[in-house]
């Protein structure tokens, strides 16, 4: 397992660059397709509630799919159902061809129906679930009835209704059939695709060997902790299928320069001279190139800062940091906020980074901020 070549940081960025299909301005075409194509190459896109500029799953679709719209995720999701939320390291859009993958976990999840939210009276999944079925799709809005109860869990709910649809949304008796913003509507599962029932699940090696694709494909350059973010009860079967891997030379050991963290890659993507990278991008705190931050650190000596949940008066950068990437660098943090009322968006604070300058790159960014603020207020 011992590295045989370390790659420099340039390189190592390039390629992880490429994988991220952040070098090409097109690289999915465009509609609800494009969509189901992004989000199967990615592996997983991250839904999160944070609304202080535009949601960061359309954010991330945005910077790899440039005549993006909030409709075609709608699509993806609602009429082709070429895609599903599920859990991966968080809430996440996911590819319908991969859904075997997460059969296990639903299943598994059936048997503790509560989780994070607290207990779920049986009674209320059997209500709830009869509801769906008689009466079809349903968002918590519709809920009139509930009778209030304390929150067991600070991001938990005081309606019964509500746990009982995410247990069955966890436990896959229930699928997300479609979004208004962040309200979720929900369906039976098999009803929503037009399945009798559920998929067989994958097995464990074959969901650990999807892991390791994942990877491979969205990151060309993985780590253990890259494959593996937030998930670390399956770090030793991993590595153990790493090993074959590399033993069987389908796999390369490498080392970045500066890092002293193991590395691995297919031989053609050490083979090949990767291109380098030309376009800019505002990025989400929560896009793939920036959500493992010590991954970010080692490839770009960037530390994004999320100052979200810090105090005003100790923030360094501001309640919701961008960082530009122009090329190969980050070269900037913009923290912005969308004046949805006069449809504009405001730059709160501006800090350069790394290589980056006013002279070099201020009117490169200003091009960004005016694609940004028109997909912001008019897609």
């Amino acid at each position: 397992m011992r590295p045989t070549e370390t790659l420099s940081q340039a390189r190592a960025r390039a390629i992880w660059i490429a994988a991220q299909k952040l070098d090409e301005r097109e690289p999915f075409g465009e509609g609800p397709e494009a969509v189901a194509k992004a989000v199967a190459h990615l592996g997983y896109v991250q839904i999160d509630t944070i609304n202080v500029i535009e949601r960061c799953h359309h954010h991330i679709l945005f910077n790899r799919i440039p005549a993006y719209r909030r409709d075609d995720l709608n699509a993806a999701q609602s009429d082709d159902k070429s895609v599903f939320e599920y859990w991966t390291h968080a809430l996440s859009y996911i590819a319908t061809e991969d859904f075997p993958y997460f059969v296990a976990a639903m299943k598994e999840k059936r048997k503790d129906p509560g989780g994070w939210f607290g207990s779920v009276e049986p009674k209320d999944m059997r209500r709830i679930l009869k509801r769906v079925r008689e009466d079809g799709p349903l968002a918590i809005s519709d809920i009139k009835d509930d009778k209030l109860v304390d929150k067991s869990h600070a991001w938990g709910s005081r309606k019964p209704s509500k746990k009982a649809l995410q247990a069955g949304f966890f436990g896959g008796q229930l699928a997300i059939s479609k979004r208004d913003g962040m309200l979720k509507t929900y369906d039976l599962l098999e009803r929503h695709f037009g399945w009798e029932r559920l998929p067989k699940p994958a097995t464990r090696p074959q969901t650990l060997k999807y892991l390791l694709e994942r990877a491979l494909r969205s990151q060309a350059l993985v780590s253990l902790e890259s494959i593996c973010h937030l998930n670390a009860k399956d770090k030793p079967d991993i590595l153990a299928l790493i090993e074959r891997e590399v033993r069987a030379k389908r796999l390369r050991p490498v080392l970045i320069d500066g890092s002293d963290v193991q590395h691995w890659a297919r031989p053609a993507t050490l083979d090949s001279v990767p291109p380098e990278p030309t376009l800019a991008h505002i990025l989400s705190p929560f896009d793939p190139l920036i959500i493992q931050r010590k991954r970010t650190s080692a490839f770009f000596g960037y530390d994004h800062i999320f100052e979200v949940y810090i105090p005003k008066e100790k923030r360094k950068l501001g309640y919701f940091t961008l960082p530009v990437l122009i090329g190969d660098e980050i070269v900037a943090g913009l923290d912005l906020k969308a004046d949805r009322q006069d449809r504009r968006l405001l730059i709160q604070a501006w800090h350069w980074m790394g290589k980056g300058n006013e002279v070099d790159h201020k009117a490169i960014i200003e091009d960004q901020l005016d694609r940004f603020s028109k997909f912001q207020f008019g897609g």
